[in-house]
């Protein structure tokens, strides 16, 4: 079995999908398998009300699970087994063997839990893990083939999502009532936000790669507007703000990075578009999301938790540290340690900490914490190092729009649980892996 870096060039990558299907014809097949499982897993699982329900995510992890077969058997039947390896499997790896020490040693408040975040936490791995292999098979025609369908996709999904919103009456379906504010196929429309948010930076990676005398550009550029617009009518604040965070380092990048003889069309076009998808929001927001989206600054009267609240749960969070310093109180022990610490009283049951990073931080202590800063660090430097080089070809444009994606969700977790809804965190890892190959 060979272990490849991806630090080196595309030339020194894992066999291509086409010169394996040349050796072999049932290479291809099984690659090919294994591909439309992992493509088929990631579209589905948002329509399932981003698999939160057991029996959704129990499926995802039963597909991770028979994608990875299917690649090894193509591997077998290849006779070299070649990983392109990324220096983040090494602090994925250890943050896996501290959630298993955690339920194992006994160092959790709640078994069950821990073992249910233990089974989600392999099956976004193995999507993550996958995702590279994959994706590195032939990397130009396979992330062009990828963009395309994600700006399909997210046009598709947003377009349900939008006359849901305005012929459903708060139903999902049009027949699923639920509590809260659902959007599109989702019971929370922070967490809608959250699957566009990874979604519109990919969408849009693909239409600027595109030449310009293509002539279905300028239609699928018309196409990304309405995830955006999809986005701003959900009335997700945290949602609203990740999209600018987006926005903004994309024009950092287009004013440093890209390419001289196409800044100034590639910047106009960024542009245009954005000023565009606001004029469509306007256009069919009937003025309530727009008073929503306006508590941004006015958080003591939102509709919902406030950033007050979100604050002092994040602050709570670093007590629990205190008591469980090294290892914390367990994967997914959060609810059942929360009450102890809470320091606001309240009726609502604080099922997250609505921060990601504080929750996962109060729940592995600073073993895990110092494995999230190395990851993060490993992402940062993996996804935009070699800018100028990577957006002289298309399928460059394709991976920093899904690192723009990984970053937009990660601002959104400073308020929010995104990266536990099992859609979402799939769709994260499948975009590292993506912006990092």
């Amino acid at each position: 079995m060979n272990v490849s870096s991806p630090l080196t060039k595309v030339a020194a990558a894992p066999i291509s999908f086409t010169a394996a299907a040349a050796k072999t014809r049932g290479n291809f097949s099984w690659f090919a398998v294994s591909r439309t499982l992992l493509a088929a897993t990631l579209l589905a699982a948002p329509l399932a009300f981003g698999a939160v329900q057991e029996w959704a995510w129990g499926a995802m992890a039963v597909a991770a699970f028979l994608m990875l077969l299917f690649w090894a058997i193509a591997g077998a039947r290849q006779g070299n087994l070649k990983i392109l390896w990324s220096p983040l499997y090494l602090p994925a790896l250890l943050f896996l063997l501290l959630g298993t020490i955690q339920f194992f040693a006994h160092r959790t408040l709640d078994p069950i839990a821990t073992r249910e975040s233990l089974l989600k936490l392999v099956t976004d791995l193995l999507f993550f893990f996958l995702a590279g292999q994959l994706l590195a098979n032939g990397t130009e025609k396979t992330l062009a083939a990828f963009g395309l369908t994600v700006v399909a996709y997210s046009f598709g999904v947003a377009l349900f999502a939008l006359l849901q919103f305005f012929s459903g009456n708060g139903l999902i379906y049009w027949r699923v009532a639920t509590p809260g504010s659902p959007f599109g196929p989702y019971v929370n429309h922070n967490h809608y936000a959250g699957l566009m948010e990874t979604l519109i930076p990919v969408a849009a990676g693909y239409v600027l790669s595109r030449p310009r005398g293509d002539p279905m550009r300028t239609l699928q550029g018309c196409a990304v507007l309405v995830p955006i617009a999809s986005l701003l009518l959900c009335g997700s604040r945290a949602g609203f703000i990740s999209l600018l965070a987006e926005v903004l380092i994309l024009g950092t990048i287009l004013l440093w990075r890209a390419p001289v003889p196409g800044r100034r069309s590639w910047a106009a076009a960024v542009g245009l578009g954005i000023a565009a998808a606001a004029l469509l929001f306007l256009w069919l927001d009937t003025g309530a999301v727009s008073k929503h989206l306006l508590t941004i600054g006015n958080a003591a009267h939102a509709p919902e938790a406030t950033f007050g609240d979100r604050k002092i749960a994040a602050l709570d969070c670093l007590h629990i540290l205190r008591d469980r310093p090294w290892l914390g109180v367990g994967l997914g022990g959060f609810e059942t340690a929360y009450p102890s610490y809470q320091s606001r009283p309240s009726d609502s049951v604080w099922t997250h900490a609505h921060n990601d990073l504080a929750e996962a931080l109060a729940e592995t202590g600073l073993a895990g914490g110092l494995l999230m800063l190395a990851a993060l660090a490993m992402f940062f430097r993996l996804a935009f190092t070699r800018l100028g080089g990577r957006l002289r070809n298309d399928a460059g444009w394709i991976q920093v729009g899904a690192a723009l994606g990984c970053c937009g969700l990660l601002v959104h977790s400073f308020v929010d649980f995104n990266l536990r809804i099992p859609a979402n965190a799939a769709w994260f890892a499948v975009l590292a892996a993506a912006a990092t190959i």
